[in-house]
């Protein structure tokens, strides 16, 4: 539990992105709801962290499409009755319209809708985390940053080549790590002191004295011409009159003999490349760290299961499984298989993300595809190999080359008559 010279530490989620580049797979769900590496949801990943790291009182901000995320927080992060209390909680807020009747307008505003929260917490400092990264960080080596440092702010920085800086915020920071400038997306980045070709990127991640979070927001929520986001608007202005510091995250150290891991996983591209380095023999993300444990609902699934059936042989190598996913006689090559979905007889997968509760019929034949939860292939689909085809019938990601299919729908009773105004799909 972190006190002592940390005082009252609270965390705050920031889960309310729609994350549009990340559609289909953002249909029916929030970004950080939707699925990884077989069993998990992203949110996990930033929740895992701050637990691990002995934060337990967290606020999760919410707000699109968040009905799957809210269940899954109610099933799998909750506190048991003995433990639950005033800094023991992790608890989902809503967009609830403090300010007016909108939504939150950005990051920034999430937060200043909430700062009763903070009141009511009595926070000394605020650590404000994305939810919609796949990381791996000890948090509390950050914030013993910030306490050293004496930082107003600390943002945490990745170091990645200057060649990739156009993709991200990036920090320009002296010798000692206080940032002197700011600046989105550059083609030509500030480079590190003293580690030529390499660039600060802001992750998303940030701790807070309350004070200064508390006047930072409340100036900006005056502030007719902000867009009220941390990376756009609070971090830029912030620097030039406070102590603001990067955290280097290079620096950060997990237990177990293992490494730090970042990375956006915002595209169809970056969320299908990210899957595929899990399945190599060294992935960069270590799941089987029994030191700092990946959290996530538990089900009461049966286990895998693996058989050869109708005369065909079982071929299963490189795979990510979770549990009651069966392999039926089928070929699964360099593929993720979530919960409860089914590889019928002489289906071959390779390089697929496959959703919980799927079904692929027998003689399927799917190469490089996405296909998301509760879908049903019929027997001898073929998927992946005609770009022409695909277009035609799914969703192809022109970046990738890579095709998803989509929840499908559930569908209103068919007596259930609506007027002609409304449209309703439900996932």
């Amino acid at each position: 539990m972190i006190y002592d010279k940390y005082g009252r530490v609270l965390g705050i989620v920031l889960a309310g992105g729609k994350g549009e580049r990340l559609y289909p797979l953002t249909l029916y769900r929030a970004k950080p709801a939707v699925p990884f590496a077989a069993k998990y949801r992203i949110i996990d990943f930033a929740l895992s962290n701050l637990v691990n790291s002995g934060l337990y009182s967290i606020y999760i901000l919410v707000q699109f499409k968040s009905q799957s995320l809210n269940e899954h927080v109610e099933r799998g992060w909750q506190f048991g009755a003995a433990l639950r209390g005033r800094d023991f909680f992790v608890t989902v807020v809503p967009a609830q319209m403090w300010t007016g009747e909108h939504w939150y307008k950005g990051t920034a505003d999430a937060v200043f809708q909430n700062l009763h929260l903070v009141t009511l917490y009595d926070a000394d400092r605020i650590c404000i985390f994305a939810a919609d990264h796949v990381y791996k960080m000890d948090v509390e080596q950050m914030l013993n940053f910030h306490i050293e440092s004496g930082a107003d702010m600390t943002v945490a920085a990745n170091v990645v080549p200057s060649s990739e800086a156009h993709q991200f915020g990036c920090i320009d920071a002296d010798e000692d790590g206080r940032v002197i400038g700011f600046v989105e997306k550059p083609s030509d980045p500030p480079e590190i002191p003293d580690r030529p070709g390499y660039v600060y990127a802001s992750m998303g991640n940030y701790i807070f004295e309350r004070e200064v979070l508390e006047e930072a927001l409340i100036a900006d929520a005056s502030n007719s011409n902000s867009s009220h986001d941390f990376g756009r608007n609070i971090l830029p202005d912030l620097y030039k009159h406070c102590r603001v510091m990067a955290y280097d995250f290079s620096t950060n150290k997990i237990p177990g003999a293992d490494r730090p891991y970042w990375r956006d996983v915002g595209t169809i591209k970056a969320y299908w490349e990210a899957h595929m380095d899990l399945l190599q023999a060294d992935a960069p993300l270590n799941l089987f760290n029994q030191h700092w444990p990946v959290r996530t609902v538990s089900y009461s699934d049966p286990p895998g299961f693996t058989y050869p059936v109708l005369g065909q042989n079982c071929s299963v190598i490189g795979a990510l499984r979770a549990e009651g996913s069966r392999v039926l006689g089928a070929t699964v090559h360099r593929s993720v298989l979530s919960r409860n979905c089914v590889i019928n007889p002489g289906a071959v997968l390779e390089d697929c993300i496959i959703g919980s509760n799927v079904m692929i019929g027998e003689g399927c034949k799917l190469r490089r595809v996405i296909v998301d939860s509760n879908n049903v292939i019929p027997p001898n689909t073929v998927i992946g190999y005609d770009p022409k085809a695909d277009r035609e019938r799914y969703y192809f990601d022109e970046d990738s080359g890579i095709v998803v299919i989509p929840m499908p729908p559930l569908k209103l009773r068919k007596d259930l008559k609506l007027p002609k105004s409304i449209s309703i799909e439900i996932p």
